[in-house]
Order: C-alpha cells, then sequence, then structure tokens
C-alpha cells in the first residue's frame, strides 16, 4: 500500500488549557511530515482574531505550511481581504475558502451588505490578487440546505472554475461514499484534486451529532459497533480499527492526499498516520 501524503486540522484556542493542547498536538503530529495544516475559523467568524493569531505563530515558530481559513461571514469585502492581506503579511500563501457557518441562534446564512454574497465571490476575489493557492469544501453527501446532490456538484465546479486549485470534503464513514462523489465530479468535469476529509473519532457520541448537523449518514454497522465498543470499554480501539479500515480502503483505491480533522487532539490521528505508514522525520524543537 501506497503510503499517502496527509495534512491536519485544528482550531484557534480560545483559553490557556486550550492553547497548551493545540501546542502539545502539534508536537505529536508536524514530525509526520505534513503536506499543509490549517487553522478553522469559528462560526460566525467568531474567532477570527484568534485565527490570525494562531495562523500566525504556527507559521512562525514551526515552518509548517499553515493554510488559513476564511470565511464571508460577518465581514465586508474590504475587511475580508484585508484579513488575507493580514495572512499574506505574516507569510501564509494558501487558503482555505468558505461561505461559513451562521451564527449560533440565527435562522441561517445572510451575506453582510457589503460582504462577499458566497464563497464563489470569496474564491474569485482571492484568486484575482495572485496571492495565494485556494482551497474549498466539498460535500460527498448531500448539504443540509442543497436541493440534491447534482447541486452540490455544480457548486463546487463554480468553485473550481472561480479559481480554486483543490478541494477538502466534509468527512464520511465508507469509501464509497468518496468514491461515489470522485466519479461524478470528474464526470461533471472537475479536474481538481479532490482531498478526502478524515474524522477519527475520538468520542462518538460527538462524532454522531456532528454528522447528524451536517448530513454525513450513519451506517449500522459501525453504529451497532460503537455501541457494543463502549459497553466493552474498547472505543478507542474500535475508533482506531474504524479510522485505519476507511483510510486503507481510499488509498487502494487510488488516493494520495487525506487531511484529518484533529479536533487538537492529537493520539488517535498520530496512530491511524502510523498504521497507514506515515511515520515520524525529524522532531519539532522550537514552539512559541
Amino acid at each position: 500500500m501506497k503510503t499517502p501524503r496527509v495534512s491536519f486540522e485544528f482550531f484557534p484556542p480560545k483559553s490557556l488549557e486550550a492553547s497548551f493542547r493545540l501546542w502539545d498536538t502539534i508536537h505529536a503530529l508536524a514530525p509526520l511530515g505534513p503536506r499543509f495544516v490549517s487553522v478553522t475559523y469559528g462560526a460566525g467568524g467568531t474567532t477570527r482574531e484568534l485565527t490570525r493569531e494562531a495562523v500566525s505563530t504556527l507559521h512562525k515558530a514551526t515552518g509548517l505550511n499553515v493554510a488559513a481559513h476564511l470565511t464571508c461571514v460577518n465581514a465586508s469585502r474590504a475587511e475580508t481581504l484585508e484579513i488575507a492581506g493580514q495572512f499574506h503579511d505574516a507569510g501564509v500563501r494558501e487558503i482555505v475558502a468558505l461561505r461559513g457557518d451562521a451564527p449560533r441562534g440565527s435562522d441561517g446564512f445572510i451575506p453582510h451588505p457589503d460582504g462577499f454574497a458566497d464563497s464563489c465571490e470569496l474564491v474569485a476575489a482571492l484568486a484575482a490578487t495572485g496571492k495565494f493557492l485556494i482551497r474549498v469544501g466539498a460535500y460527498p453527501e448531500k448539504h443540509p440546505e442543497a436541493a440534491d446532490t447534482k447541486a452540490d456538484i455544480d457548486w463546487l465546479k463554480r468553485k473550481i472554475d472561480a479559481g480554486a486549485s483543490e478541494a477538502i470534503t466534509q468527512f464520511f464513514f465508507e469509501a464509497e461514499t468518496f468514491f461515489r462523489f470522485r466519479d461524478a465530479c470528474a464526470a461533471a468535469g472537475i479536474e481538481a484534486p479532490i482531498i478526502p476529509g478524515i474524522l477519527p473519532i475520538e468520542n462518538w457520541s460527538g462524532a454522531r451529532k456532528f454528522a447528524i448537523a451536517c448530513g454525513t449518514s450513519i451506517p449500522p454497522r459501525i453504529e451497532d459497533a460503537f455501541a457494543e465498543a463502549i459497553r466493552d470499554n474498547r472505543h478507542d480501539l474500535l475508533a482506531t480499527a474504524v479510522c485505519t479500515e476507511l483510510c486503507s480502503a481510499l488509498i487502494e483505491g487510488g488516493v494520495e492526499d487525506l487531511h484529518f480533522y484533529t479536533l487538537n487532539r492529537p493520539e488517535l490521528t498520530r496512530d491511524v498516520c502510523h498504521a497507514l505508514g506515515v511515520t515520524p522525520g525529524a522532531a519539532l524543537c522550537e514552539v512559541a
């Protein structure tokens, strides 16, 4: 089995304890030589400043290739592009461009009066600067707000045509889900690489709620297996096996890149990477 290239997603810390957890996560995963690491935005742009600070610090202190998330929520076009400029000034050359989640308690995404209406407009504006490699989100199962899966694929093609170079998918539980999506994208004329997004299941209850919220189907065999594993106190063993099996099937199907949603908890992601043959290189010695 060919060893995949990997990348990792982190979220910016909101407390001192969370800061230590983030740096522990980076220490554990940086030696695996990720192609890039990304830092998320909170719902409604709530972690905008934290994201900017985390991205800048990560880039300066670790030498990792850091990709900053950027959304359209609660900001004008000028403000959004100013943030992109700040990322560039900090040495960041890659952006994950997203529409973004609406603020908690709202009825859904409403564009800022002077902001970008959607992710396609954001991608086009970033591409026009010529300063960034741009990645976007993709949905191998129907997005909760989409009419159907074809609408998701059409929307992805618009984002690629607007200037995005790659896409990262929402997480899923079965390799066939990704393969069907990949084939449908190819049939629609999408030639850009599509990277599977992988969620190591640190906590089944939380992962299950997340899946329901974002429209990810839960296979009965997975549901039953975790229910039994929790009863037998072997959740972590099952989680490692399930994630490794999924990743192995993807690699056997021709996937070369895997993007892990780490939730700032490195152990399971690290164990799965090791099982896939992604081994540590030099240790990360200097962090702020």
